[in-house]
């Protein structure tokens, strides 16, 4: 939150109880229209529900106050609308916003809401031996987001990746792989045609063990030898396509911009899963029904799931008490937040009400955030090369159109693939984090590469502008002299320069990361605006003040894009 606005809240709180109202929670807005002020409340229309009279009359007499209260950095005080009070700034104060931006600069924006806070965020959690789904990149790029914004907001943040590479899926990739050994291809090659090969080996099992009876009972037998280890030819065949899947799946982490601090893996959880699940059936916790073991989640208004099934095996039920279990002892932390799509929101209520029972502790922790589903624009479920869409291949063709796009005038190819490869990630991270974490996303490729407007390249752009127009000024000697910001025009990127740590704020404390990526369109959309109208360099007495809007514009848009998992540039 910024300094005025905690400023305000408690002068008008302190106006509210001296006027003798009861004390409210003051909410505070940044109206996009400026008209309403740059501050505004409506905290009169919470009042009026308690204090019994109209709105409008309860703003009148809390502005009045204020004006009598003259604050050094409020110009003026109006109540619109049915009891709305709008606060307008004084020039000083965006003077003394502008220079705070630019002194701290990769700090500006930062927060101690947080602070002191141990935070894990779990997400991705791809599948080995299966393709990086729609699915594992919105959730990368969501919890991604939620990690940058809670460390800039002070927490010590933890990254988890919960990667499944056991189980039932597992069983079918393997047998595929038995059924094709004689074609699979040497460590040697390249890993792109490893993967290929167990992706279509992956796909055979998947297929048969709905169509072929006896190919069925064969995989659920490989099943079980996979998780006791009793087959060896099918273990060889494990590791190395594992190996191949984690391998693929850290590439794909480098390129979206993730580096997770401790990678789980189901595997791991089964054994510890399984004896946490036969403790819970001794303590009356899980029930024995038909040769397997459940949760029984009626009594809770929830449903009955399998925690073992009926050939004795953990499901990911039982494996994902085990992870919250281990969490604790590994790493200490005050809140632990799983990402997943929204499908699995009644799967995970059991889990979490089982856990509650299992381990109360690990239980009140939990913090479950969930996405909605990528639909795209065109209807079009293929990829260029005529696959189902996945996570990657969505990357691969943006990656694609960017490259055809691109202007010759960077020429170095490293610096090129560099270019390329964030603007085509951001585009995609912007498509989905534009809008509310739970909703469906309806994915536009051409509106999300467009430099029109509300795009991540759009973002990108402004950022690159600003940054060419500073370091121009530096080439040319020309500074933002801190002594010449206190007079000079206050234009609508100084008015939103300020807003930027309450943005932030709120995005940590309410995990709405669409916060930001609203505000940067408007900064973004303020600062072209502002750089086609106003000359910058040059401009004689004005040039110092202009180039300190400009100089926290790029601050503020670099440091934007980096809490969203965007990667700022400095040429397009």
């Amino acid at each position: 939150m910024t300094l005025i606005q905690n400023e305000i809240q408690l002068m008008l709180t302190e106006l509210i109880t001296g006027l003798g109202m009861p004390a409210t929670q003051v909410d505070i807005d940044f109206p996009s229209d400026r008209t309403r002020g740059d501050i505004a409340t409506p905290v009169a229309l919470a009042l009026s529900k308690v204090v019994g009279k109209p709105p409008r009359e309860i703003a009148e007499t809390i502005a009045e106050a204020a004006r009598k209260a003259q604050n050094q950095y409020v110009e003026r005080v109006e109540v619109a609308g049915a009891g709305y009070i709008n606060i307008f700034l004084s020039d000083a104060y965006f003077h003394d916003a502008l220079r705070k931006a630019i002194n701290e600069g990769e700090r500006y924006g930062t927060n101690d809401l947080f602070a002191g806070k141990s935070v894990l965020f779990e997400y991705t959690d791809p599948n080995a031996f299966k393709e990086f789904h729609i699915g594992h990149l919105m959730s990368n790029t969501i919890g991604e987001a939620l990690s940058r914004i809670y460390a800039a907001s002070g927490a010590k943040v933890t990254r988890l990746c919960y990667q499944s590479d056991i189980g039932l899926n597992v069983a079918k990739a393997i047998w595929g792989m038995l059924q094709s050994v004689t074609s699979m291809p040497p460590a040697t090659v390249p890993l792109a045609e490893r993967i290929a090969f167990v992706g279509r080996a992956y796909v055979l099992g998947s297929r048969q063990y709905t169509d072929d009876a006896e190919a069925k009972v064969e995989m659920d037998a490989l099943n079980k030898q996979l998780f006791d280890k009793s087959n060896p030819r099918a273990n060889d065949l494990y590791e190395k396509g594992r190996a191949w899947s984690l391998e693929h799946f850290e590439e794909i982490y480098a390129l979206l911009g993730t580096k997770f601090d401790h990678n789980y893996f189901e595997s791991d959880m089964a054994a510890p899963g399984l004896a946490l699940v036969k403790d819970g059936i001794t303590k009356g916790i899980f029930a024995e029904s038909e040769g397997a073991v459940v949760y029984k989640g009626e009594d809770e208004g929830l449903h009955t799931r399998v925690f073992v099934n009926k050939f004795g095996l953990p499901t990911y039920e039982a494996k994902e008490l085990a992870l919250a279990h281990d969490k604790v002892g590994r790493f200490p932390h005050d809140i632990s937040i799983v990402i997943t799509a929204n499908e699995q929101q009644e799967y995970f209520k059991v889990v979490l009400a089982a856990l509650k029972k299992v381990n109360a502790q690990a239980a009140e922790k939990i913090r479950h955030i969930t996405h909605g589903m990528m639909r795209f624009a065109d209807g079009k479920m293929s990829s260029r090369a005529g696959n189902i869409v996945t996570g990657e291949s969505l990357v691969d063709d943006m990656r694609s159109t960017v490259a055809e796009r691109m202007s010759n005038r960077i020429t170095d190819p490293q610096a090129r693939a560099a270019v390329r490869d964030a603007v085509a990630v951001g585009a995609v991270k912007y498509s989905i984090l534009r809008q509310g974490i739970g909703k469906d996303i309806i994915f536009d490729p051409k509106q999300a590469l467009s430099l029109e407007g509300d795009s991540g390249p759009y973002v990108q752009y402004a950022c690159v502008r600003a940054g060419a127009v500073v370091r121009k000024a530096e080439g040319i000697g020309a500074t933002a002299v801190p002594e010449e910001w206190a007079t000079g025009e206050i234009s609508d990127v100084d008015r939103l320069v300020f807003q930027f740590p309450g943005i932030v704020e709120r995005a940590a404390r309410d995990c709405t990361p669409h916060h930001i990526v609203t505000y940067l369109t408007a900064l973004a959309s303020a600062f072209n605006s502002y750089y086609a109208a106003t000359p910058i360099i040059g401009s004689g007495a004005q040039t110092s003040r202009r180039l300190a809007t400009a100089q926290a514009a790029n601050i503020v848009l670099r440091n934007g894009m980096h809490m969203i998992g965007m990667i700022p540039l400095d040429e397009m």
